[in-house]
C-alpha cells in the first residue's frame, strides 16, 4: 500500500506528574480520572484536529495542511488547559483526593503520513518521532506551557511571509510569558 506524505501539525497534550499519579490511586479511581480528564481535552478540541492515539496520559493530535497560526494554537491549547482544570477540580471535589497533575503542550510541524490499522489510523514519520522527543524536554521553569518546536516557528515564519527572530533565552515582549530556548523552539507559560 502506498502511503502518501503530507506536511501538517502534530499537537500532543501531555499531562504532566502522570507516573506519581498513577502509583499513587488505585486503578479504578486512578483510571476514572484519567478518562474524564482526556474526555475534558478532547471535547474541547474546536481546530479540527484529528486523533491519532491515546496512550496513557496523551492525545497525539494532528491536522494535515499548512501550520495553523500561533494564535489559534494558543487559544486552543488554553481552551483544553482550562476544561483540564475545571475537571480536575470537579474530580477532586466530587472524590475528596488530591489530583497532581498539570498539563503540557508540544505543537510540531513537519512532512508524515498515516496508515490504518483495523479502525485506527496510526501515524508515521521523523517528525512524530520528533514530537514525542519534544515530550522529554525538562528544561521548562514550570507547568503548564505549550512548546512550539523549531520546525513549527520557521514553518509559520514561511507561511505568514514574515520573519521570527529570536534570541537564546530571551523574552519575548509581544507574546506574554515566552522565552525562546534554541534549538528547541519557543515555550509559552500559560
Amino acid at each position: 500500500m502506498k502511503r502518501i506524505e503530507q506536511k501538517g501539525v502534530i499537537l500532543i497534550p501531555d499531562f504532566s506528574g502522570f507516573t506519581n499519579f498513577v502509583l499513587s490511586h488505585n486503578l479504578y479511581v486512578g483510571g476514572y480520572i484519567t478518562e474524564k480528564l482526556l474526555n475534558s481535552i478532547i471535547d474541547n478540541n474546536i481546530s479540527a484536529f484529528e486523533i491519532s492515539e491515546i496512550e496513557g496520559d496523551a492525545v497525539l493530535f494532528y491536522k494535515y495542511g499548512d501550520p495553523s497560526d500561533i494564535s489559534s494554537i494558543i487559544q486552543q491549547a488554553m481552551l483544553m488547559k482550562d476544561a483540564f482544570s475545571k475537571c480536575q477540580e470537579n474530580l477532586h471535589q466530587q472524590l475528596k483526593t488530591k489530583i497532581l497533575l498539570s498539563l503540557k503542550f508540544i505543537v510540531h510541524y513537519g512532512t508524515f503520513s498515516e496508515y490504518i490499522i483495523g479502525k485506527f489510523k496510526k501515524l508515521y514519520g521523523a517528525t512524530v518521532v520528533e514530537a514525542h522527543k519534544l515530550l522529554k524536554y525538562h528544561y521548562v521553569e514550570q507547568q503548564p506551557y505549550i512548546l512550539f518546536s523549531q520546525e513549527y516557528l520557521n514553518a509559520i515564519s514561511n507561511e505568514y511571509s514574515r520573519s521570527l527572530q529570536f534570541r537564546e533565552k530571551e523574552r519575548m515582549d509581544d507574546c506574554d510569558a515566552c522565552i525562546y530556548s534554541p534549538p528547541v523552539g519557543l515555550i509559552k507559560y500559560i
